[in-house]
């Protein structure tokens, strides 16, 4: 099992979340969350004074897979997010060793 963690603009969540359904893909957890990148924030001018806003809003999206789904899916969910601007995000996968749905105690593949 692998865990996909996607960081992505707030904006593209629908899309990530109905290309993710089209694969069968049933649960995800989504999280707001603020960060930077390259591109380290912007400046904005409020009230006629000058800040820098370092930490972008974003949105993070967990999804635990078998691991024959996993290139499938950061492939939808990289052309589902991508802009093709600066800020677009980053995919992630990771392992997932162990897996136990609470409800019926299922372990590994069937948890998920």
């Amino acid at each position: 099992m692998k865990k996909l963690e996607a960081i992505i603009k707030p904006f593209k969540l629908e899309e990530v979340k109905e290309a993710l359904a089209e694969l069968g893909i049933e649960g995800m957890t989504v999280t707001e969350v603020k960060g930077f990148g390259r591109q380290k924030g912007h400046t904005e001018i409020y009230r006629g004074s000058e800040y820098t806003v370092d930490f972008l809003p974003k949105v993070k999206v967990e999804v635990v897979l078998a691991d024959d789904m996993v290139d499938k899916a950061v492939t939808v969910v990289v052309a589902a997010a991508k802009t093709g601007k600066i800020g677009d995000g980053k995919v992630f996968v990771l392992p997932v060793e162990h897996a136990v749905r609470i409800r019926t105690e299922e372990i590994g593949e069937k948890a998920v």
